[in-house]
């Protein structure tokens, strides 16, 4: 063997989904660590069978609950454009960190696989390229002044705010930004976190209150310091809007033309709960609190503005302490959400520059709008708390299923065997609608059929496996059926424009 490097892609203990990526991984003859020689080849077809070795390794070890329980949406390894991107992230950091202890000729191996993958990445990323159209006459000042003082603060940015065509305020590219490039960098000295409320006077009252947690001192310290002409924050707090205009908020006419839809479950379900959450403290805080707690301050308006504003706007942090705080983040506030995004890794302070760095995984040309991803949210969770259903297919819009069927023995010879909870979702987003498969996932299928007939199933054309599987669709069939009379004869189109959405 010539001279080269190697690369261990390792599955961790502790996944919580390691027995069934284990066996995804047994099956394509690999195990949960797998150590890949990087030959000194300037071979490009090499160097394209090495990267390919590598992605079908971290494409399972990246797959998360839903692209595991759906399985490859085109039966050549691809699962999501979530997985992708992040699979092939994963392979350049090991990349990266192989470079330090490695020779001369055997740098050279690196880069060229390094070159290789981002070649790959920008690839895969143009393909969901968004043009964007700025809307000139809206002048940006607030944002503008709140920029300038970040900076002031020791903010540096590459990217600039503007109010986008469809999608309000947003980040947009001043140069051609590359794979690895830190779009944003903010000082850990202007995050809104936790700290604030404990330096001020209302953290040795809230601190008595039996379950207060740091979240809900966070928001009632937020009500009162919109209002202060004095807070370090103003500035932030100016360009915050008067109306968020999430479900949280959505009046009754809107709510009951989504009577029936998991939408109407969802907002309903977390309206009930703030308001439980609000009256179990006010008035009382007020009545005995006034000074700290002003009741014209805290009322159930302002108290559901504050749970939208941190909602929509606040990010899960981990400080250089180890500690992870919920947090907001002035100017990266203005970083939209994507179902493709630019920014992915980004919820770590920096220890060595104190500095929370949001750094592409994807390129971002120059006038184009920067996004990062708020999570793997479904479209009625971005909309009850996020206010917006975002552009293109969302492969998170799953609808759980609850069947009357008693729970049969799980199939040990199938790799995804023993789930305990059932989903759909859009059929389109699958290429296999032939006969056995329909488009459906599998763990789905696997056991309809299980519970109708204990023989195991094959996917032979015999009438016993055919006379299995249209009692399966029919299952299906009065299900959904069921589902559709619960909306009512109502277009949902017109549902959806009732609701302003």
């Amino acid at each position: 063997m010539g001279k080269g490097s190697s690369i261990l892609l390792e599955l961790c203990d502790d996944d919580p989904f390691f027995d069934k990526k284990k066996r995804l991984l047994n099956e394509m003859g690999l195990g949960v660590k797998e150590i890949v020689h990087i030959q000194s080849s300037s071979d490009p077809d090499s160097l394209s069978t090495t990267l390919n070795q590598m992605l079908q390794i971290a494409r399972i070890i990246h797959l998360d609950e839903v692209e595991l329980y759906f399985g490859q949406v085109d039966g050549m390894g691809f699962y999501s454009p979530r997985n992708e991107m992040q699979a092939l992230n994963s392979i350049l950091s090991l990349v990266k960190t192989s470079f330090s202890s490695q020779e001369h000729m055997q740098t050279d191996a690196l880069q060229d696989l390094q070159n290789a993958i981002v070649h790959r990445i920008n690839e895969f990323g143009a393909r969901d390229k968004v043009e964007n159209k700025i809307d000139i006459n809206y002048k940006c000042d607030k944002e503008k002044c709140l920029v300038q003082w970040a900076e002031n603060n020791g903010e540096k940015t590459r990217l600039q705010i503007a109010y986008i065509e469809g999608a309000g305020r947003g980040a947009i590219a001043m140069e051609d930004l590359e794979v690895g490039d830190i779009a944003m960098e903010i000082p850990a000295s202007i995050i809104i976190s936790e700290d604030l409320v404990h330096k001020s006077d209302m953290y040795q009252i809230l601190e008595k209150i039996h379950g207060m947690s740091s979240e809900t001192m966070l928001l009632l310290w937020s009500m009162r310091e919109k209002h202060n002409c004095n807070s370090q924050f103003k500035i932030y707090f100016d360009t915050l809007p008067e109306n968020f205009n999430t479900g949280l908020s959505f009046g009754v006419e809107a709510i009951m033309a989504l009577d029936g839809t998991l939408l109407f479950e969802e907002i309903m379900q977390a309206k009930e709960h703030l308001r439980v959450q609000y009256d179990e403290l006010f008035p009382a805080l007020s009545t005995d609190h006034p000074d700290i707690f002003p009741p014209e301050l805290y009322t159930w308006e302002q108290f559901l503005w504050a749970c939208e504003l941190w909602y929509s706007n606040s990010m899960k942090i981990m400080f250089a302490d180890g500690k992870l705080r919920t947090c907001l983040i002035p100017v990266a506030g203005f970083l939209n959400h994507s179902l493709h995004p630019h920014i992915v890794h980004y919820g770590k302070v920096d220890p060595a520059s104190n500095s929370l760095k949001f750094p592409l995984s994807r390129p971002c040309s120059v006038g184009e709008q920067c996004c990062l991803s708020y999570g793997n949210f479904s479209g009625s969770h971005l909309i009850t708390f996020y206010g917006f259903l975002p552009q293109g297919d969302n492969f998170y819009d799953v609808i759980p299923l609850d069947f009357d069927i008693d729970q049969v023995d799980s199939i040990e010879d199938c790799s995804l065997s023993n789930w305990t909870t059932h989903m759909v979702r859009g059929t389109w987003l699958s290429k296999n609608h032939n006969i056995f498969y329909y488009g459906l996932p599998s763990p789905l299928l696997d056991y309809l059929r299980r519970a109708r007939s204990p023989v195991p199933f094959s996917k032979t054309f015999k009438q016993a496996n055919l006379e299995v599987d249209r009692e399966v669709l029919e299952d299906l069939q009065s299900t959904f059926n069921d589902m559709m009379e619960n909306l009512g004869d109502t277009d949902m189109a017109d549902r959806y424009k009732d609701a302003g959405i």
